[in-house]
């Protein structure tokens, strides 16, 4: 399927209008050449009839000429105006079936995807379409027709003048030709991907900006962002050297008629003796060339929108070309809430080693399992394959015997809390926040959960006090305080399955001492699944899971896994050296 089908696949109910924008600029293309004819025809009479021209006949042409070109631009604004209606068409949908495919995406999409890449694609690249379509498109009739017009015209009136004219025109061609080759397309594919990366990293750029402040560093403390920008910087100025001389070439020669046309008319005045037709004719030519001229430069802009547009289509539908988790066709309900993980191995689509190699393990229900292990071992890899942020390559996982594929989805969140070590608040009220757990929950509720959450004394020092709007428009909070509040989202939910990543990683001891009581509430009488770097934050647990390598390494509880004298207990050893360390007195002094 070529671009033009692929866009027209999106003008649901107004795929005729493209057709006629197209028919009307072909129309208006036509017509828009008849003024320089009438022009012609008014010096002709004036040339050949001396001083007994025909005033009411050149009266006559001077009418045409002013109504054919008004009707020309009437008609060409018709054009514009449908393709202006198709293309927004085309980009609404565009926008509209990507976000519905992006709502559908497995979970783990959105953490190999950044939100300013999927923001840079779906928008900007709908708006590249739209361009294409509502600009460029109607010239197409126009590029095509014109040359063919032009050809006709050529051998009308002169067919060696209209050779010469031709001259520059197949010059230009062959330029084209070669600036529009395999270099060009790679350049645009180049130069998106460099949008797309700058656009990136502008992004994490800006949200670290207050940790560039803290430590007095400079934008190069951002190497990605800096590097993306010198990149583009390059390609482009490369590119465009690539382009300076055929560039320039090509603009002398498609405005350099009269370079060909001149000495021609010379050689055929000298030859034929007359000079009356040959210069009307020569003055037709020189009249009649620029909109040739126009019309070239019309179509390499024109192919080039086209390779932009292409480009923006194939990369939309490559960020929309995963596909959503099968969902199971006689969904089972949850019954029980223990977990089983059987024989299950998971690697990363695109990725050829194994993120986690044959887990087995269970989560009796109202039971704690904790996984521990060196960063990119697979702890989150196994947390995350409970709550389908992707399906397993093989094996099971079971909730209550029952695999989580054959889960309804909304069954299987409704089941499953989490909390993640990068907590994420919405810019509206903490209400709404909080809120976010359970919509339909009663105020009391939400009041039992802020306190079990530890987050009273939150509230009440904010002047708005749960109607206080997080963000710009209202206050921040500190990483300790935002974990809280969505300790309280998660208790308002009442999930008997919690998933907990690193919950307490970024907090200060005062914070850390209050999140361990919430969620002490939280899992209270849940089954659970913890992932902490912080050992003390594991040891009551009532099975603990060292992961080493993407296999499970040792398991057992903490003062069982402590006489193994294993990989834990190294761990354990370590973490409690670590907590000891002091700052000598030389380094005070420093």
């Amino acid at each position: 399927m070529n671009t033009l089908s692929k866009l027209q696949s999106y003008m649901t109910g107004r795929k005729a209008l493209l057709p006629g924008a197209l028919i009307l600029s072909a129309i208006s293309t036509i017509i828009g050449m008849l003024p320089y004819i009438f022009i012609w025809l008014i010096v002709k009479e004036l040339f050949n009839s001396e001083a007994n021209y025909s005033q009411a006949l050149i009266n006559t042409y001077a009418w045409w000429a002013v109504g054919t070109a008004v009707a020309g631009v009437i008609i060409y604004f018709l054009a514009l105006t449908l393709s202006h209606l198709a293309a927004f068409r085309v980009e609404t949908n565009m926008r509209r079936q990507a976000m519905q495919k992006i709502v559908r995406m497995p979970l783990g999409f959105f953490d190999r995807n950044t939100s300013g890449s999927i923001r840079k694609i779906i928008d900007d690249n709908a708006s590249i379409t739209h361009m294409f379509l509502a600009h460029q498109l109607p010239d197409l009739a126009g590029s095509i027709l014109m040359p063919l017009t032009a050809l006709v015209l050529i051998f009308v009136f002169d067919w060696r003048l209209g050779l010469a004219s031709l001259v520059p025109i197949i010059i230009s061609m062959v330029v084209m030709s070669f600036m529009m080759g395999g270099k060009g397309k790679k350049f645009m594919k180049d130069y998106m991907t460099s949008l797309e990366d700058m656009n990136t990293e502008a992004v994490e750029y800006v949200r670290g900006i207050p940790v560039v402040k803290v430590f007095q560093q400079t934008v190069f403390s951002f190497k990605n962002f800096h590097n993306s920008i010198t990149k583009y910087k390059n390609m482009v100025i490369n590119y465009t050297k690539l382009w300076e001389n055929p560039m320039s070439i090509n603009t002398v020669i498609i405005n350099g008629f009269a370079f060909f046309l001149v000495p021609t008319a010379i050689l055929l005045i000298g030859y034929s003796g007359n000079y009356v037709p040959t210069l009307i004719n020569l003055l037709f030519y020189v009249i009649i060339s620029p909109v040739f001229a126009q019309s070239i430069m019309k179509s390499m802009y024109m192919n080039q929108a086209l390779g932009q547009a292409k480009e923006a289509v194939n990369r939309m539908e490559s960020l929309t070309d995963v596909e959503p988790l099968p969902m199971s066709i006689n969904p089972k309900n949850i019954i029980a809430c223990d977990i089983w993980f059987k024989n299950v191995s998971f690697s990363y689509p695109g990725v050829e080693q194994k993120a986690i190699d044959n887990i087995s393990f269970n989560i009796p229900e109202g039971k704690t399992v904790a996984l521990v292990g060196a960063s990119g071992s697979g702890k989150t890899t196994i947390a995350r394959l409970v709550p389908r942020f992707w399906d397993t390559d093989t094996g099971q996982v079971c909730i209550g015997g029952i695999d989580v594929k054959d889960i309804d989805h909304k069954e299987l969140m409704n089941n499953i809390s989490f909390v993640f070590q990068n907590t994420k608040l919405f810019k509206t009220s903490l209400l709404e926040n909080i809120k976010y757990g359970n919509p339909d929950a009663s105020a009391e509720a939400v009041e039992r959960a802020i306190d079990l959450a530890q987050c009273r004394e939150i509230i009440d020092k904010l002047p708005n006090g749960l109607n206080t709007k997080i963000g710009v428009e209202g206050t921040y909070l500190s990483g300790g305080e935002q974990q809280r509040i969505a300790l309280a989202r998660a208790i308002l939910k009442d999930a008997p399955i919690v998933v907990l990543d690193e919950a307490t990683a970024f907090t200060d001891p005062e914070n850390e001492h209050l999140i361990q009581k919430a969620l002490g509430m939280l899992t209270k009488g849940k089954t659970v699944l913890l992932i902490a770097h912080r050992l003390t934050s594991v040891m009551d647990a009532d099975i603990i899971l060292v992961i080493d390598k993407s296999k499970i390494a040792e398991q057992g509880s903490h003062s069982e896994l402590l006489n193994k004298q294993g990989i834990y207990s190294k761990m354990w050893n370590e973490y409690q050296q670590s907590i000891k360390w002091t700052i000598g007195k030389e380094a005070q002094n420093v």
